[in-house]
């Protein structure tokens, strides 16, 4: 039976895989969970999801047979009978996942900590905070620059000669991707300063390629942004770079400790 060192001791392969199962069936309970959750303010998630679009097309008023004025573009086309429910089934598997994010980044902390020196383990609390703040952020960033993406996006398009009405797979799939890409995004510090930690990256490698970085960034930014509109990119690669130099300040602070210890 092979073995894997660490920096706290040592564990077994097995041991390994028991502690990455107990980690995998805590996470899925937490997504139930919050399935649970999601699922009973789901008509209040939708109004919130689509209120971006909403503000974007204001300015175009709509009217129902009876002559009362609808809210502003709020209604979404639905051309497919089961269009509705697939919305309903991704909604709630997202949320669900959001609302479990607490639960599955300490997971994934627990999971990694066996690997990591004493005084680097008391980060755990730090490490759950700062990217759960982070993740958040993130997605409220999306969710603030979708009325002008929408907009944007209509506008380019043709402007006033075409009507702007979704189908409703098609933009909670914009929605939901812009926030879990703003969200991941803004992760990229948490892994940078975790790959220092971990001694596969130095805080000197990362400045050195600082200018390779920032064109790769801004490459991931174009892939990533389902819209591709410019406000969105911007939105997402100036934070992406700014982290990037800030990771290089933390790390270069948290490796400290390890080299000292290393070099004893």
């Amino acid at each position: 039976m092979s073995a894997t060192s660490t920096a706290g001791g040592q564990m077994t392969l097995v041991e390994h895989l028991a502690e990455l199962r107990k980690r995998l069936i805590i996470s899925v309970l937490a997504v139930a969970v919050g399935m649970l959750v999601v699922t009973a303010f789901y008509y209040d998630i939708i109004d919130w999801l689509v209120e971006p679009y909403c503000n974007a097309f204001e300015d175009e008023p709509s009217f129902d047979d009876a002559g009362d004025r609808l809210p502003a573009n709020c209604q979404l086309l639905q051309t497919d009978p089961m269009e509705g429910f697939n919305v309903r089934i991704k909604t709630t598997t997202y949320g669900a996942i959001a609302f479990a994010m607490p639960v599955l980044l300490w997971q994934l902390w627990r999971f990694i900590a066996p690997g990591l020196y004493d005084n680097e383990k008391r980060y755990a609390t730090p490490f759950v905070l700062s990217a759960l703040a982070l993740f958040f952020t993130g997605a409220a960033l999306a969710y603030w620059t979708l009325p002008n993406a929408l907009e944007f996006l209509g506008e380019i398009g043709g402007g006033g000669l075409f009507e702007q009405q979704y189908q409703p797979g098609k933009y909670f799939q914009l929605v939901t991707y812009m926030m879990l890409a703003f969200g991941v995004g803004f992760e990229f510090p948490i892994v940078l300063v975790f790959l220092q930690l971990a001694g596969i990256l130095r805080p000197g490698t990362l400045r050195r390629v600082r200018r390779y970085a920032y064109v790769g960034i801004t490459v991931l930014v174009a892939v990533i942004t389902p819209s591709g509109d410019p406000i969105s990119m911007l939105a997402l690669s100036i934070p992406m770079i700014a982290f990037y130099e800030i990771s290089i300040l933390v790390g270069r602070w948290l490796t400290r400790g390890r080299e000292l210890q290393d070099a004893g």
